[in-house]
């Protein structure tokens, strides 16, 4: 029974990665299949399932709590830089580049953030971390040589998923201070419920005319309802879980295994072949996760775990 209770987070923690790993595949898949979707449509659809799926899902187990009015300025500033402003950023960024180069940008997340850390809460930072992410923009750069697309696409779309990144850990910075006042997934559910809120009147104004050229396939509609369910709900809910049981230092090393996720999915799709470049840059690129990330056993752990 102990080992079932400690394999069960491990495994919730794998299922996330699984899940975001191929959301980048997924969301490339539509821009290929769907000449006149646009990044808002797909996440505007994105948070219309999430939220379907996630409100009906808490009321009827009666785990959705109810937000306090003082805290409703943070939720609304939470939502706007993650999902709103992240995910244009991100999904911009990935029509741009391929599935795994986006994964592996959007992999340094965990990285970042104790730069953001030291820079607002005077958090110590460890040498190694600077020099793994030396290592992880060396494999970046080394994949980014081999992208088939033109240098202005290219240009373009390392900015904006280097600009998710950067309002990813703007986001982080804010939500550890009020983590512990509600559930994580209560947490997932208004999020996903004001960004539906803040992208609806985006999506009617710039891009409505859009929506009666697109195909409506069984295909297309089953993309957008694996990224709102499996991607913004399931992937959270999971590593939410895995996080609390087996702590966030564990938890977040499950991220450095997204990429490989990334490229197995669009090899299998055939999205992108394998090159010696690729396979270079994921190597370089996923040693310098875990080298930031490596830290030396201690006697005892004291790290509660946190989500988000």
């Amino acid at each position: 029974m102990k080992n079932v209770k400690s394999i069960v987070p491990q495994l919730s923690l794998l299922a996330s990665s699984v899940f975001w790993g191929t959301s980048f595949i997924i969301t490339k898949a539509l821009f290929l299949s769907e000449e006149n979707i646009t990044p808002t449509i797909i996440i505007t659809g994105r948070m219309l399932v999430a939220t379907l799926f996630t409100l009906p899902l808490l009321l009827a187990t009666r785990k959705m709590e109810r937000l306090q009015s003082r805290h409703l300025l943070f939720f609304l500033l939470l939502s706007f830089t993650e999902p709103f402003l992240y995910s244009i950023c991100e999904t911009s960024g990935i029509s741009e580049v391929s599935g795994s180069l986006a994964s592996i940008i959007i992999a340094t997340i965990p990285l970042l953030i104790p730069f953001g850390m030291r820079l607002v809460y005077k958090e110590k930072l460890r040498l190694v971390a600077v020099l793994g992410i030396a290592i992880s923009l060396g494999g970046i750069a080394i994949m980014s040589s081999s992208e088939n697309t033109e240098y202005n696409n290219l240009y373009k779309g390392l900015i904006l998923l280097s600009s998710a990144v950067l309002i990813a850990v703007v986001y982080t910075l804010i939500l550890v201070r009020v983590l512990g006042k509600y559930r994580p997934t209560t947490i997932t559910a208004y999020q996903n419920l004001f960004a539906l809120i803040y992208f609806t009147p985006i999506l009617l104004i710039k891009d409505f005319d859009q929506l009666a050229h697109l195909s409506y396939s069984p295909q297309m509609l089953g993309y957008i309802l694996f990224l709102g369910i499996g991607c913004s709900t399931v992937a959270y809910m999971c590593f939410n879980y895995g996080m609390s049981k087996m702590g966030a230092t564990i938890g977040s090393a499950y991220n450095n295994i997204i990429p490989v996720f990334s490229l197995l999915f669009a090899l299998l799709l055939g999205q992108e072949t394998l090159d010696w470049y690729k396979v270079l840059g994921m190597v370089v690129a996923m040693a310098g996760l875990f080298i930031a990330q490596w830290q030396p056993k201690k006697k005892e752990t004291t790290d509660p775990g946190t989500g988000n």
